[in-house]
Parts: C-alpha cells; sequence; structure tokens
C-alpha cells in the first residue's frame, strides 16, 4: 500500500485550531479535593452532591459494588471521581455515582457483601457487624475528587462524563487477576506462560499477547486439569477461587511436569499445535481446553503416550466439542476434555 503524504497544515489553519484550543482550554478549570467518606456519604444523604439526570440509568450490579467496598477495606487505590460545582452550592457527580451510591448503601446497612475474592471471612457482612474500629477507618479513608469550577458549561461536563465512561479499554480478566493475586502460582504461571515452546504452539494476536491471553490459557489448564470434575459454576469464580486456594501451597514440581510433558506431547503429534491450522494467529479458548487438558489427562495415565494418529481432531464429533464455547457448563467441559482423554488412550501404540 503506498503510504499516504502528509497533509501540509496552513499558518491560518494553526492560527484557527489554536484560537478554538484557547476558547475551551478556558471552559474547563478545576481543583481538587480529598474527601472522607464519611462526609461523602453525609452530603450524598442530603442532596449536596447529586447524580445528573443524563447517567441515572447506569446501575451496578451487586457483585460490582462488593467487589468497590472490597477495594476500599482493603486500602486499594481508587480511581479519582469528577464532581461540579453549582451556583446553588452543590456539587453533580460527573463520574463516581456508583461509588457513591455504593458507600452510601453499605454505611447505612443497606448491602450485604457477598463474594468477596479476597476478604472471605466477610461474607455476609453488613457495616454495622465491622468492629468499631474497622467502621472508622472505613470512614475515615479520603478519596480523590477532580471539582470542576461552576463556570464549566453543561455540555462539557457530560462530555466528560461520555468520554470517562466510553473511551479507554477495560481491564480484562486476566489482568485483572494477575494484579490482584499476587504469588508463587501467579508467578509460576507467568513463566510457563513465557516458555517458547508453549509460545509457538499457542499463537495469538499481539493485543492478546499484551493483554495475558496466554496466562488466561495456562489458568485454565492448571485449574482445569486439576479440578474439572469440581466445576459447576461460573468459569470467572472458578478461576479466582482455584488461584486464591492454590496461590502458595501447590505442588509446583507437579504442575511443570504436566505443563512440560503436554507441550512436548502437543508439538510431537498435533501438526499445528493447540492452533485450528498452519497460519492461525489466534487459539481458541475451547480448543486450547479440550487439548491441553485432554492430553495432560491421558499422560496422568500413561507418561510414556504414543498414539498413532490423531485424525479425530479433524472429526465431526471432536468440531461438536469444540465449536461453541460451553465453558460454563460442567458437563460440555467434561465431555470435551475426556473425549480427548480416551480418543488418545484408544489409539495409543505400543513398542
Amino acid at each position: 500500500m503506498k503510504k499516504k503524504e502528509p497533509i501540509e497544515i496552513s499558518y491560518d489553519q494553526k492560527r484557527e485550531a489554536d484560537i478554538q484550543l484557547r476558547s475551551l482550554q478556558k471552559q474547563i478549570d478545576y481543583d481538587t479535593k480529598d474527601y472522607p467518606i464519611e462526609v461523602i456519604v453525609s452530603k450524598f444523604k442530603r442532596g449536596e452532591f447529586f447524580i445528573p439526570e443524563y447517567q441515572r440509568k447506569f446501575v451496578w450490579k451487586d457483585k460490582h459494588k462488593t467487589s468497590f467496598i472490597e477495594s476500599v477495606l482493603l486500602g486499594l487505590p481508587i480511581p479519582f471521581m469528577f464532581f461540579g460545582d453549582c451556583n446553588d452550592g452543590r456539587m453533580e457527580i460527573i463520574d463516581g455515582a456508583q461509588r457513591v451510591q455504593t458507600l452510601s448503601a453499605f454505611v447505612h446497612d443497606e448491602l450485604v457483601l457477598s463474594s468477596l475474592p479476597k476478604l472471605t471471612k466477610l461474607k455476609d457482612f453488613r457495616f454495622s457487624d465491622l468492629f468499631e474500629g474497622q467502621q472508622r477507618k472505613f470512614l475515615n479513608k479520603t478519596l480523590r475528587v477532580i471539582v470542576l469550577e461552576e463556570s464549566t458549561p453543561p455540555e462539557i461536563r457530560q462530555d466528560i462524563f461520555n468520554r470517562i465512561n466510553t473511551s479507554g479499554i477495560k481491564a480484562n480478566e486476566a489482568e485483572i487477576r494477575r494484579g490482584s493475586y499476587p504469588g508463587k502460582l501467579t508467578d509460576f504461571i507467568d513463566k510457563c506462560a513465557k516458555n517458547d515452546l508453549f509460545i509457538k504452539l499457542c499463537p495469538v494476536t499481539k493485543s492478546q499477547e499484551d493483554r495475558h491471553e496466554r496466562f488466561e490459557l495456562l489458568l485454565r489448564f492448571f485449574a482445569y486439569v486439576n479440578e474439572y470434575e469440581n466445576f459447576d459454576h461460573r468459569v470467572g469464580d472458578f478461576l479466582d477461587d482455584f488461584l486464591i486456594k492454590n496461590q502458595n501451597t501447590f505442588d509446583e514440581a507437579s504442575y511443570l511436569e504436566d505443563f512440560e510433558r503436554t507441550i512436548k506431547f502437543v508439538s510431537k503429534y498435533f501438526p499445528f499445535g493447540f492452533a485450528k491450522s498452519k497460519t492461525a494467529t489466534t487459539t481458541p479458548r475451547v480448543r486450547f481446553e479440550a487439548i491441553s487438558v485432554g492430553v495432560a489427562l491421558a499422560l496422568r495415565i500413561n507418561p510414556n503416550l504414543k498414539v498413532k494418529s490423531v485424525d479425530w481432531l479433524y472429526s465431526d464429533e471432536f468440531k461438536k466439542h469444540t465449536t461453541s464455547d460451553a465453558s460454563n457448563n460442567q458437563g460440555r467441559l467434561k465431555a470435551r476434555v475426556e473425549y480427548v482423554r480416551d480418543q488418545l488412550l484408544k489409539d495409543a501404540v505400543y513398542d
């Protein structure tokens, strides 16, 4: 493709752009304030901090509310909120409405904590169930707020809300897990994800690589190969639970043996590795799960396994097992990994 020639910008265009920049820059002036949660909640209850009409349709689910409260209790950094001064002395909440409402609900015992990844002992707690010392710590924690001056026009305020909530790329579950659950197992999976042979067998796009797709695939491998028969609920919760439970207690030697033995076998017998074709640039998760876990399970039964072929890879039955990602269905997961295991053992050859 012919490289596009850069457009030459004239002096008049630069001058007009500068005038526009200066005009809009003058419309945005702000201050930075740190408010204790106790102040935020009390001002919200009195209506001094209020939610404008244009964002009242945005509502968090309970799991998001609980996750946010857990982050506050743990003392994790909380993103800035954006408020705007009004001529009646109140402040509209431009960005942060769900956080403020969640804080208010928790402090007033209107939120019951559930499904906390780390603070598992707080399940079913309300704010009043905490010891008074923990209540005071929570109420005294400060959150940073960017306060736009009263002169900021309404259209600029709404534009800020739209930009915050529609631009940028949210962290995916793999990124969140790596950041939320540091420890021995997380480091081990990270190291395995950088294995040269594994990288060769498991193609992913540059974007997927940057967002730790191989970490996600290997977490699924270790979780399913060890506990697939216990999987009976949402895959995200299952992986979180597995990572938390085994973080510093897993048997690294046996995990490494499963991993290395599996990728060597796949490299020897599967012409395209975990991918669907020689030129594939991605590795479907459901296909990876079926092959990797099925191979590992077969090798646990017969560590010296050799097979005459893997022609079943092209069968309608294998396609049926790996066409749709029914990873939140225990029966489908069990069927596909055991299908691969059983095919390998059935086709075994002996010297």
